[in-house]
């Protein structure tokens, strides 16, 4: 039944009633008001997800918050060079563990603590166009002997970026790793890496016995909270070819990169790798989005060939330090 109110009462209301309803919606619209003012005069820190998701490790639940790929990933110049980095897996967890649990992930307990060491290098990015890459990359041969360091699909203007050599990085880690398994391994079982001349974010590893493991970079974003930190995450579809039954899954790796004053280790890193099942795995739907494996390492580049920034020397100098 519909209330009525006499006029009395209805002036009542609108004095006691509807005012203070109002009033009190106008005091936010100022006060929201006045915060975003102070936010935006006060230099309020930005919000880093991905800062704030290695904080959080290892209470993963979903995948990282990446962007559309374009192009490769930029590397600020204090990476130029080619290092020494000695990798460490110091964590390893199966958070699903024990209803889903990866293959390899016991095995993998036994490399706790111990160091992998590899050439690593980056470079400018090239000034090579379309033309150029096939001139070059026009027989098979030359793509898999060519370094991915000569070639890009669109040209990139040389600032104060750089660009990772994946087919040489990508070649070194994979023999190393293997060989710490077993000597020689590595330089047995994988003949070959190299990046696809027409998507810098697809590589195809060449193993004996003509199996191939393909990783397409399908997801990445970076942040840069400030000129000596540097941080990613990409996301790779992994397939491999060539077994009996191919095998596919998402690896995301998250790696924070520190410029420091040690001249013997300049760069360090805390990276984090996930797994994820594929949509194709009898598990997914137990695990969604959640990662089902996670591997921690730490990080050292050493100098073979590298330059201290100057942007980052005289940074550096400001602080205290010396580089």
């Amino acid at each position: 039944m519909a209330r009525r109110y006499s006029a009395r009462q209805s002036q009542r209301l609108q004095k006691s009633d509807l005012y203070p309803v109002v009033k009190p919606r106008w005091r936010l619209i100022w006060l929201f008001a006045l915060l975003a003012l102070w936010l935006i005069c006060s230099g309020a820190t930005p919000f880093h997800p991905l800062s704030y998701r290695l904080a959080q490790y290892p209470n993963w639940k979903t995948k990282p918050p990446t962007e559309t790929v374009n192009g490769d990933l930029l590397y600020p110049d204090w990476f130029e060079g080619t290092w020494r980095v000695s990798t460490t897996l110091i964590d390893a967890i199966a958070p699903l563990a024990p209803e889903v649990v990866t293959p390899g992930f016991d095995g993998n307990q036994d490399y706790l603590n111990q160091s992998v060491t590899f050439l690593a290098r980056f470079v400018e990015p090239p000034e090579i166009t379309g033309r150029s890459v096939n001139v070059m990359m026009n027989s098979p041969e030359n793509w898999w002997r060519s370094p991915q360091s000569l070639f890009k699909s669109s040209p990139v203007e040389k600032d104060s970026t750089v660009i990772a050599d994946r087919a040489f990085n990508g070649l070194n880690l994979m023999r190393a790793s293997l060989n710490q398994m077993t000597p020689g391994m590595g330089d047995r079982l994988v003949n070959a890496v190299a990046v696809d001349p027409d998507n810098p974010n697809r590589q195809i590893t060449r193993m004996e016995g003509d199996r191939q493991l393909i990783s397409t970079v399908v997801g990445r974003r970076t942040e840069s909270p400030d000129a000596a930190q540097f941080i990613t995450t990409e996301v790779f579809q992994q397939v491999f070819r060539g077994i009996p039954q191919p095998y596919v899954n998402e690896v995301e790796t998250t790696t924070d990169y520190r410029y420091t004053s040690d001249k013997t280790s300049p760069i360090t890193a805390n990276q984090v790798t996930a797994i994820y099942l594929s949509p194709q795995d009898p598990d997914y739907f137990k695990a969604g989005d959640r990662p089902v494996a996670l591997y921690r390492y730490c990080l050292e580049f050493s100098p073979e060939l590298a330059r201290v920034p100057v942007a980052v020397a005289n940074m550096l100098s400001s602080n205290g330090h010396t580089p």
